[in-house]
């Protein structure tokens, strides 16, 4: 039988490439109503003729429209302070959130759901424990399952999350590693994603300058004239970045970036224990540079969801079970680099 050669070979994986690509093109599509984001793997989303015509700056207003209208179907779950806060400066700082003793007890119980068997990631310097605050979890700490049930609680995540859902919660605890030389990318200031998104703290321990704390430039999750041209200048180049986290679509900023959309510096959040701390992290954000190697304890809140659904969700416990579980499943498959 005649072999087949080199030069036959090569044209017949090309075409087999092309046809995968045009069977996936369906799929793409559809990722651009969801909150795919990554320049790199959806062609579309990543495509330069496209967002020279305005994609990616298309999605990013349609999406904070989507949220604004939930945001204020929801706004009755915060006092009227807070949402002008918010409106301000795109984070809130709720100091005292518990009351003291229920705040030292939660504090013992975080501290136990800590100590068994953590999941341990490392970014650069910064070591990052979490804990997983599942049902198994909550069964041995009733006060952190009080919280994770409170209204004010929910109240205040689903405002600035703008969805009624109940959240991800782990007990994190972040230190810096003096012995690694490498920068840690969450040290760099950029914004999670194109849609507005949660992440938030309620801080263990107080959280010095020395502790690196969270930092926000206030003011940086309004969509304004010149954040809307940084953001599609930054569109056009963003799939052939050098910085990974910029072509899987987490833009970064520095202070020239800050000044062309006529932002300050970023502030340091620096609190008590016992603070509760909310923020819109399509906004800059960066974690703070810590100065010794004291831990930053926190139960750590996040929540992401699609922003172009316009429906407000609902709090299911069962629901919450299933995306834990399958959180659990992706967390312990093995990632590469």
């Amino acid at each position: 039988m005649p072999s087949v050669s080199a030069p036959m070979q090569m044209p017949a994986a090309a075409s087999m490439l092309r046809t995968a690509r045009y069977a996936l093109a369906p799929l793409w599509a559809l990722q651009l109503l969801t909150g795919a984001k990554s320049f790199a793997r959806n062609p579309l989303v990543g495509s330069r003729t496209l967002n020279r015509l305005g994609l990616h700056v298309v999605r990013k207003v349609l999406a904070h429209g989507f949220t604004g209208i939930r945001r204020a179907l929801l706004s009755g779950l915060v006092a009227a302070d807070q949402r002008r806060r918010f409106r301000q400066d795109g984070y809130l700082v709720l100091p005292d959130f518990l009351p003291a003793e229920e705040f030292a007890a939660l504090q013992s119980e975080a501290r136990a759901v800590a100590a068994a068997a953590p999941r341990r990631i490392q970014e650069g310097d910064t070591v990052t424990e979490l804990s997983l605050l599942d049902d198994d979890a909550l069964a041995r700490a009733p006060r952190l399952a009080r919280l994770l049930a409170d209204r004010r609680f929910l109240g205040a995540v689903n405002f600035v999350g703008a969805r009624l859902k109940h959240p991800f919660c782990q007990v994190q605890v972040l230190r810096r590693d003096f012995a690694t030389p490498e920068s840690d990318p969450q040290k760099t200031l950029h914004s999670d994603t194109f849609h507005p998104t949660l992440k938030g703290w309620l801080f263990l321990e107080d959280v010095d300058p020395a502790r690196g704390p969270f930092e926000y430039v206030p003011g940086s999750h309004r969509l304004t004239r010149r954040r809307l041209g940084w953001e599609y200048r930054q569109s056009l180049k963003a799939k052939s970045s050098a910085d990974p986290h910029v072509a899987a679509g987490s833009f970064r900023a520095d202070e020239a970036d800050l000044a062309a959309m006529g932002l300050p510096a970023p502030t340091a959040v620096t609190v008590r224990a016992n603070t509760l701390v909310l923020a819109d992290t399509s906004g800059f954000h960066r974690r703070g540079q810590a100065m010794d190697g004291r831990a930053r304890p926190a139960i750590y809140i996040f929540m992401r969801t699609n922003p172009f659904n316009p429906i407000l969700g609902f709090r299911s416990r069962a629901f919450r079970r299933l995306e834990l579980m399958a959180f659990k499943r992706w967390s312990q498959q093995p990632r590469g680099g």
